[in-house]
């Protein structure tokens, strides 16, 4: 990543990712779009345990939606759950302990869940920034695993149910992060050079945009995006990039101005009037002629 690059994304951070940014888009937002009752639909939410994951299940159970939690911890997922009950008197709150850096895991699952259940919107959320080069079980570096693998393998294998339902979505929440990387398939796994947790998980938020892109042009039937939550104050940005939460905590937006826009992503109708394959920041695609380089160009 050029220093120029770097500047010019942490100038764009500062004005449009920190709560200020966030304060000036809702001003554009329409609040009816989000004034829906979502009886009788099921959700998916990976890492919904925490932070955007638990605040979008809170959002969606609200709204009365089915909410299938993908959580690894069992303990944590089951506390999330009763709080989630509580606050939305919704008792369809399930939890599915899966580890999403386990492809063996994810794709028993997710072939399971297809057998026995229906599913009209996946919201991709789980991720992970793993600061040490570690290996899964399997042998694969573990941010690939989590964050790209575990994404393509549960997306690829729910498709097929996704298509029998009525409007159906999937949404990955990936990160303006990836707006510093040109994709490299040239080394997955992380293994040439020296090891930098920030920049592996930067690209493989960029592999989850080309993929959101590339699923979008296979699957006409579904409408696929991509989107950037912001810099949230949550546990994940908290244990995994400690000096910046520290310096940035006053201006980070809450787990529930994260959250935002994947709500609106995965339950209004305005959402869909959009293109499939989009990367979104708010309820806007990040296309425009000042911005587009950065996804697309060195």
């Amino acid at each position: 990543m050029s220093f120029y690059r770097n500047a010019v994304w942490f100038m764009k951070g500062m004005q449009e990712y920190t709560k200020s940014g966030y304060e000036a888009a809702a001003k554009h937002f329409a609040p009816a779009d989000l004034d829906v009752n979502l009886s009788g639909r099921s959700f998916m939410v990976t890492g919904a345990n925490s932070g955007i994951g638990k605040a979008t299940a809170q959002e969606i159970a609200k709204r009365g939606g089915t909410v299938h939690m993908i959580c690894r911890n069992k303990g944590r997922a089951e506390t999330a759950k009763d709080e989630i009950v509580a606050q939305s008197k919704n008792e369809n709150v399930h939890v599915h302990i899966v580890d999403m850096s386990s492809a063996r895991q994810v794709w028993e699952f997710a072939q399971n869940f297809s057998q026995n259940n229906k599913l009209h919107v996946l919201i991709n959320n789980a991720g992970c920034m793993v600061n040490q080069r570690e290996l899964t079980e399997e042998g694969l570096e573990k941010n690939f695993a989590t964050n790209t693998l575990g994404t393509y393998i549960l997306t690829t294998a729910l498709i097929p149910a996704m298509k029998k339902v009525e409007d159906p979505r999937v949404i990955t929440v990936s990160s303006g992060g990836m707006l510093t990387q040109k994709l490299n398939v040239d080394d997955l796994q992380s293994e040439k050079g020296t090891f930098d947790g920030t920049m592996t998980y930067a690209q493989n938020k960029r592999q989850q945009v080309i993929l959101t892109e590339r699923w979008a042009s296979q699957h006409k039937e579904i409408h696929f995006s991509s989107m950037h939550p912001g810099w949230a104050d949550t546990p994940a940005v908290q244990s995994s990039m400690p000096s910046f939460h520290a310096k940035m905590q006053s201006k980070l937006r809450t787990e529930a101005m994260g959250a935002d826009t994947v709500v609106w992503l995965a339950v209004s109708a305005a959402a869909i009037k959009q293109p499939s394959g989009l990367f979104f920041q708010g309820e806007k695609p990040l296309n425009s002629a000042n911005q587009w380089w950065l996804l697309h160009e060195c």
